[in-house]
């Protein structure tokens, strides 16, 4: 028989929000990862919040919000909140009970100085990093190296020469003047933007357009593609990738056996070699035989380790593409190098959160 449509509004509920969320579902393993994490980050917090005052929001509860923005998608934290707010999934996520009101979306713009002033995310992915050390996920020998462009938020609009008194735009649209720029030779000694000064014009290779952008690399272990390292800096082509390159090897713990660190040929320069080897590592740098430069000796390229790293390698692609196909790097929302390298930061600290999930449902 068919059934009636009920008109009256049931005004509570005996459910539990915790018997909502199915026991198979992928946030609980997350869950399960990500609280430990945060609890050994307490005495950090406390040192980025004043004694005195009113309560703040937990900043427990701030992380979890921003994790799952970068999980599912989320364009805004206007948006982040709108969901936390009639999702239930989200409030048992976040640690909400579903009478609890949430907070506003500027909460977050007023805590997030406190958390770049207390390397929050850089203690997030060490601590992530240490809780697939501790389960034996992370190869502590082999590691890969590589970098990729970050598209900044700035509009090409914005990149002027540095000595030209601002321009007054277009009468009929003084927010978004109309700039003519073509045939006007544009490098970053002579232009900047004014949005954001710490961007710079690059592009990745040949025939690709340049455009404002920040430079990004990480160092991933070689098993699973776990993202160990994490730095940002100005995109000021190779040298300044290379250059990163060797501060995440320099970062590296002092260990007394060797390490290989595998690499593309964008890291055949004499000094990236020397200082991998200075860190007690073997260079595993892509190297065609053709080549007439000889980057590394015959023991090397002979060696099966590194056809192995050459293979294992591209898994450090993998962390980039989710980031911007899922993680919204592909087109930054923050300015500053700073804000943008912490964002970075806590997005591998996510991609490693799912690798981990991920790994231990097909371990189990």
């Amino acid at each position: 028989m068919r059934g009636a449509e009920p008109s009256q509004v049931v005004l509570f509920s005996f459910v539990d929000i915790e018997q909502r969320v199915p026991l198979d579902h992928p946030l609980r393993a997350m869950r399960a990862l990500i609280d430990p994490i945060l609890a050994d980050l307490s005495p950090r917090f406390a040192t980025i919040y004043d004694v005195m005052g009113r309560p703040s929001i937990p900043p427990e509860r701030l992380l979890r919000a921003l994790l799952l923005q970068v999980l599912y998608t989320i364009r805004s934290e206007r948006q982040l909140v709108e969901q936390i707010d009639y999702n239930l999934l989200f409030r048992w996520f976040v640690g909400l009970g579903m009478d609890e009101p949430v907070w506003s979306a500027t909460t977050f713009t007023k805590n997030r100085e406190r958390l770049f002033a207390g390397d929050i995310a850089d203690g997030l992915l060490a601590g992530v990093v240490g809780t697939a050390e501790a389960r034996g996920l992370l190869s502590k020998e082999h590691f890969s190296v590589d970098g990729t462009l970050l598209e900044a938020w700035a509009s090409q609009k914005s990149f002027r020469p540095k000595d030209a008194p601002p321009s007054p735009g277009d009468d009929d649209d003084p927010k978004n003047p109309t700039v003519n720029f073509r045939g006007e030779r544009r490098t970053n000694a002579t232009h900047a933007s004014t949005t954001d000064p710490d961007a710079r014009l690059a592009k990745k290779g040949r025939g690709q357009g340049a455009k404002l952008a920040y430079q990004a690399s990480m160092l991933i272990d070689n098993r699973h593609g776990l993202v160990v390292q994490t730095v940002v800096g100005p995109a000021d082509g190779g040298p300044t990738e290379v250059q990163q390159g060797i501060e995440l090897v320099q970062g590296l713990p002092a260990r007394r056996r060797r390490r290989t660190i595998g690499a593309d040929k964008g890291y055949q320069d004499p000094l990236f070699l020397e200082a991998v080897r200075a860190a007690h590592c073997t260079p595993h740098v892509a190297q065609e035989a053709t080549d007439p430069k000889q980057y590394l000796d015959e023991r090397t390229l002979r060696h099966p380790g590194h056809a192995v790293s050459q293979r294992c390698r591209k898994k450090i692609e993998e962390g980039y593409g989710w980031g911007k196909m899922y993680g919204l790097l592909r087109k930054l929302r923050h300015r500053g190098r700073e804000r943008v390298g912490w964002i970075f930061t806590f997005t591998m600290a996510a991609y490693n959160l799912v690798r981990l999930r991920t790994l231990e449902a097909t371990t189990a």
